[in-house]
């Protein structure tokens, strides 16, 4: 099996009020957008990357803080995560437990600014173009206070 990966977005982590309580959502990946330079190479993430793992009905797949696994946010098995692929990206919707209420308060302050998701390859095309293609499995979702 492939090592897991890591990935940051600039897209900002934010608040969101419901009626049942407050979400945490954002975007954990953005499509067609290069990444910094990640030693020597960029990426582009293709708007496909994640269908296998939407077709599995996102196996496995939770929110953590930071990536810890001490900070579980939500899961899509308890349904306390949701993610959605649409033109800009995987989005993502957390409602974090009560004991996370730190997590809410850093991200409503503004101290928590970005997210990022976990994968592994599944296949991927390397070249000198801008129209490499990677297909991915989607393992986890996180809120940031920096990235990795």
């Amino acid at each position: 099996m492939r090592e897991l990966e890591r990935r940051y977005t600039k897209a900002p982590a934010e608040i969101r009020a419901t009626d049942d309580g407050k979400r945490i959502g954002g975007y954990a990946a953005m499509f067609r957008k290069e990444s910094s330079n990640l030693g020597g190479f960029v990426e582009d993430i293709d708007p496909t990357a994640f269908n296998k793992s939407r077709g599995d009905g996102w196996p496995d797949v939770m929110a953590r803080y930071n990536h810890d696994d001490n900070m579980l946010l939500g899961t899509v098995a308890a349904e306390t995560l949701s993610l959605d692929i649409d033109d800009t990206g995987l989005a993502y919707e957390v409602t974090p437990p009560s004991t996370r209420a730190d997590v809410l308060e850093l991200v409503g302050r503004g101290d928590v600014q970005k997210s990022s998701f976990a994968f592994r390859v599944i296949e991927d095309d390397w070249s000198q173009t801008s129209q490499d293609s990677l297909s991915a499995r989607c393992c986890a979702c996180s809120s940031l206070t920096s990235p990795p």
